[in-house]
């Protein structure tokens, strides 16, 4: 192999690649504005004398248009539509209901569903798919999203080595060992690996990545980034003890066949236990703000609001059974889904001198009412220590009064249509489910699936598909699309692929190669394994995944014949290794849930740095084992 020769246009490459480095580390900008600064100082230099093989500049903004990102803008519209028809929700009581609200529970279940589904759709199509859950999961159990999204994103990347489809090097990696094998001689060809050839590695890969994050998650995760907002963290008995002072908490309750409430009305337990029914479950059905005239049928479920000693009072009883956490209530009581609110009663509204019971307003208006503000003095139904239990639901209105309610936000958006109230509290999800639209969602998430699975159309058209597919039914609007890509996100990898195009058509990958492989030369098969995969985990932080497998199988396969080694296995330690992306936000994934929860460069080299060396050595074990 002829020595490559280091040339003006390499060391400016150089020079960019440590620039860009120095700005993500010290973020004196943001890196999305960092990575466009790069590529806008690329396209100037390569306009310099000398300098025009730096970068094709009719082809620098290809970047926008590449594979990569139109994949990752269709997926997001993916899960978007997904997440309207109210099936993320689902999916994320589901993981509620068997990791309840434990983070040592819960990113188990989460890294290794992730993980899976990453093994047969792209690693940034699973993250993007699960965002919305995440999302949801972190309000309802009070979880940062910074301290769940780092474990999924990096399982749904380690789930990519658990298949040959799992990552674009990994599909490549027959066909260049095909290439490789056109120079070598008949009885020193390479064979083809089978589907699940990488699956015990893989899998290992996953296993060690979610230990890692329930055994060390503790003190390698980054701290809460959750903004103190009322339906991203603040609970609802904070909120009624920070602005009324009255003490309060939903809690479940069970009551057993035969109970001796059984023919008892709402009404009758609220008024002698100064609490709130706002749920109730019968026979598999349930009502949120139930009508308080309904009569007790068992066994039956109840969500009650009220202070918890007085609700474990009445248990007691009774013969009820408390709950530990919101079970069948889980979904309906999360903060995506309902809360506290406050109303007005204007001057003109029909209520006014008129009481909660006359205008039955579970039922009209699908809200339970908590409190009444009315200049100074809160009235409740709840009793507390400052404040004594009020019947407000036999006190008539008056223009001006401050009604604390708790509400599905559903019902909100539609009060807040009325004149009847104006509605105070603004913070809150104000979305339009559409259930009705998700076996169109789910039809062409299939769709979309099927194509990349057993077509060969290019990854980001098949997405689209779906993703098209999904507007024109009206699953998502585009103005809801619009708002779900993360173009933060977008400009970041959009921005970066020329610098990587640039690096490696100035041959300065190349070289890169070639003397960190001059410097291994002679040491043992195992280090000049370990360096292959070294190399390939540096490569892949600059360039992209592809670029780096395309440029490193033929060298790893050259160093392997020359030492004696198993080329086979040297091209899939480099098809394995270009996955090993957690130290840079370079990564589709890594730069997908940075900006939900509010990572920073330095959050990913002090977890990712770990996970990088696990990685390294578990993968190399594992290929010497199993190969």
């Amino acid at each position: 192999m002829d020595a490559i020769t280091l040339t003006p246009d390499m060391i400016v490459v150089l020079a960019l690649l440590g620039f860009t480095v120095l700005l993500f580390v010290t973020e004196i900008v943001r890196v999305d504005v960092a990575a466009v600064i790069v590529m806008v100082l690329l396209g100037g230099l390569s306009y310099l004398p000398g300098l025009g093989g730096l970068i094709e500049i009719n082809h620098l903004f290809d970047g926008f248009a590449s594979n990569a990102v139109i994949s990752i803008i269709a997926v997001m519209i993916l899960g978007a539509g997904l997440d309207k028809t109210g099936l993320m929700s689902t999916v994320a009581a589901t993981i509620l209901k068997y990791g309840g609200t434990s983070e040592r529970r819960i990113i188990p279940i989460i890294s290794a569903t992730v993980g899976f589904i990453s093994s047969f759709m792209q690693n940034v199509g699973a993250a993007a798919l699960f965002l919305p859950v995440v999302s949801r999961i972190s309000s309802r159990t009070n979880i940062s999203m910074s301290r769940l999204l780092m474990p999924m994103g990096f399982c749904a990347i380690l789930g990519g080595t658990m298949t040959l489809v799992g990552s674009s090097p990994l599909i490549l990696l027959n066909d260049l060992i095909d290439t490789a094998n056109l120079d070598l001689p008949a009885d020193a060809q390479m064979e083809h690996f089978t589907l699940f050839a990488v699956t015990p590695i893989g899998l290992a890969l996953v296993l060690t990545g979610i230990a890692y994050f329930v055994l060390f998650g503790r003190w390698v995760l980054p701290g809460s980034t959750q903004k103190d907002d009322a339906t991203s963290g603040q609970t609802m008995n904070a909120y009624l003890k920070r602005l009324y002072g009255l003490k309060a908490d939903i809690v479940e309750v069970e009551i057993p066949e035969g109970n001796i409430l059984l023919g008892e009305t709402f009404a009758d337990l609220m008024e002698v236990h100064h609490c709130y029914i706002i749920g109730s479950y019968f026979q598999g059905h349930r009502w949120v703000a139930p009508l308080v005239t309904t009569e007790i049928t068992t066994p039956c479920r109840l969500a009650i609001l009220g202070r918890r000693k007085v609700i474990e009072e009445m248990a007691d009883i009774y013969g009820l059974e408390i709950k530990p956490n919101l079970d069948i209530f889980a979904e309906e009581f999360a903060p995506t889904k309902s809360g506290v609110a406050e109303i007005v009663v204007p001057p003109d509204s029909q209520v006014i001198g008129k009481t909660a019971q006359e205008l039955a307003l579970r039922k009209t208006y699908g809200m339970s009412m908590l409190a009444i503000h009315r200049g100074e003095d809160t009235m409740s139904h709840v009793e507390d220590e400052d404040h004594e239990a009020t019947r407000i639901g036999l006190v008539p209105f008056r223009a001006g009064d401050t009604l604390v309610v708790h509400v599905l936000w559903e019902n909100l958006v539609r009060i807040k249509k009325g004149r009847d109230f104006v509605v105070v509290t603004t913070d809150f999800p104000q979305e339009e489910l559409r259930p009705q639209k998700v076996g169109w969602a789910i039809l062409f998430f299939i769709l979309a699936l099927g194509l990349i699975l057993f077509t060969d159309m290019r990854l980001s058209l098949c997405l689209l598909t779906g993703a098209v597919g999904m507007i024109v039914t009206r699953v998502i609007n585009m103005d809801e699309a619009y708002n779900a890509v993360g173009w933060n996100t977008v400009f970041l990898l959009a921005s970066l692929i020329p610098l990587g195009q640039a690096v490696q058509m100035t041959g300065t990958a190349e070289w890169i190669a070639q003397g960190v492989l001059a410097v291994l030369d002679g040491w043992p098969i195992w280090s000049l394994q370990a360096g292959v995969a070294i190399l390939a985990t540096i490569f892949t932080l600059i360039m992209s995944n592809v670029g780096a497998t395309v440029l490193l199988v033929p060298l790893a396969v050259s160093i392997a014949i020359a030492s004696g080694g198993d080329p086979a296995i040297f091209a899939m330690t480099v098809a394995i290794s270009t996955s090993n992306s957690f130290l840079i936000p370079t990564h589709q994934v890594n730069a997908l849930i940075m900006g939900p929860a509010g990572y920073r460069v330095v959050d990913f080299m002090r977890t990712g740095g770990i996970m990088t060396v696990l990685f390294l050595i578990v993968s190399l074990v594992m290929m010497n084992i199993v190969f």
